[in-house]
């Protein structure tokens, strides 16, 4: 009985959680804004002392759940519906850098020294200040940066190139298995996909572990691979 007891905890504290993952939206925890965080921070406690010590009733920890993604989804709500209490709840986006100058007054609000600000600029390969015009503390804590315009790469726009377009590419093999929907949707079939296969010597569909093909007609082919034809050297 204890182990079925314990058995009905997890599967019905999971589907809680999982109510308040959709609730929240599919994102990282280091993405997370500070309240959700906190209530992620505390579901944990309550989920683990309900889960650690059968002895606790399961209905005051069910209730305490429900409770927080209820509390959870009135201030997501109230962020997105009444922007001045979404500042109050939260930090905002705050400008640390602007115009190559630091913003001494965010820097200090936000406990940011500027060593973690270097820091974060290394990790997006800016090693000199100066080539920074803007840079954004964002609610989950990352920071965006807009480099100079003269520090910026160059774009076929800049050089008045005229580019093709370039969408996503399209599964047409997975494991073997040819996705005949897909090639339906390009108007072609298995008899062409074949012909194409052949051409690069592969004889049978279930040679082959992936197929795409991207929007200017060309294919991606990727073969089985035996384990004795891998080399240790890719090996993990």
């Amino acid at each position: 009985m204890d182990y079925l007891q314990l058995t009905f905890r997890i599967v019905s504290v999971m589907g809680l959680l999982l109510i308040l993952v959709l609730i929240t939206g599919r994102r990282k925890i280091g993405e997370l804004p500070v309240f959700d965080f906190l209530t992620i921070i505390i579901l944990g406690n309550v989920v683990g002392a309900d889960i650690a010590d059968p002895e606790i009733p399961q209905l005051p920890t069910a209730y305490a759940v429900v409770l927080l993604i209820g509390i959870q989804y009135l201030m997501s709500y109230g962020t997105i519906k009444y922007r001045k209490f979404g500042s109050k709840v939260s930090f905002g986006p705050t400008v640390i850098i602007q115009n190559g100058q630091f913003i001494n007054s965010n820097m200090k609000r936000l406990r940011y020294t500027i060593e973690n600000v270097l820091m974060f600029l290394r990790e997006k390969g800016i090693f000199d200040i100066n080539e920074v015009e803007f840079a954004i503390v964002e609610d989950s804590g990352n920071i965006s940066v807009l480099k100079k315009s003269h520090y910026q790469p160059l774009t076929p726009n800049d050089m008045e190139i005229q580019s093709h377009y370039k969408g996503l590419s399209v599964p047409l093999i997975v494991e073997g298995k040819v996705y005949e929907r897909n090639l339906k949707k390009l108007n072609l079939d298995k008899m062409w996909l074949k012909a194409q296969l052949k051409n690069n010597n592969i004889n049978h569909f279930n040679e082959v572990f992936y197929v795409d093909i991207n929007t200017e007609g060309k294919l991606y082919i990727s073969k089985v691979m035996e384990p004795n034809n891998i080399s240790n050297d890719y090996m993990i």
